[in-house]
């Protein structure tokens, strides 16, 4: 079994914490694995990006063409990402934009985003996580819906339970709950 998870984002949006979660739920399940991380600007609300390989690797790194998951939490870092992806590879993404304060150019419209990847990769499956976060209870949550989303594919090497168990052990005890219910939200989104 070999399974290659690009997660990539804006700082503070748990892309961290989210690699951690699946690293322990696939190491519960006595896969393999090995993890990566590129903080860049995260302090700035900068690109940041993780690599999980559950399998019996030597490296981190994934080469490019080699993911079989996409998952995204930001629009335009879906699209600096795109390189991992093949036309075969999930992409899961949150439809909803960051845009730099900072920026003067303008940010590409979402739908663009979504038509341009849907004709060129196969499963491209966005998603309103920070909508789904908000209904779970909070923004914060929207790591933990994604999460979710990634558990509805069939081919996710990972059960929505070893998720669960491992987000219970790594986040605390009063947000049980409010990411349980954006696990499902998330997970309801893509197999409802």
């Amino acid at each position: 079994m070999s399974y290659n998870i690009y997660i990539c984002g804006v700082g503070g949006q748990g892309i961290i914490k989210t690699s951690v979660i699946i690293g322990e739920a696939a190491m519960n399940q006595g896969l393999n694995v090995v993890m990566s991380e590129i903080h860049g600007m995260s302090q700035r609300g900068g690109s940041v990006s993780t690599e999980l390989r559950i399998g019996d690797f030597n490296s981190s790194i994934i080469p490019d063409t080699k993911a079989d998951m996409l998952l995204s939490f930001e629009p335009i870092e879906t699209i600096r990402g795109i390189h991992k992806a093949n036309k075969d590879t999930k992409i899961v993404y949150n439809t909803h934009p960051i845009i730099p304060s900072s920026s003067d150019a303008s940010y590409p419209s979402v739908d663009l985003i979504t038509s341009v990847l849907k004709e060129n990769y196969t499963y491209v499956l966005p998603v309103d996580a920070t909508d789904l976060a908000l209904d779970a209870g909070n923004i914060l949550s929207l790591n933990m819906v994604l999460l979710g989303a990634v558990t509805a594919d069939n081919n996710f090497p990972l059960s929505k339970e070893s998720v669960i168990k491992a987000m219970k052990n790594n986040l605390h005890e009063k947000f049980h709950d409010l990411n349980l219910k954006a696990i499902e939200n998330g997970y309801k989104s893509i197999n409802g």
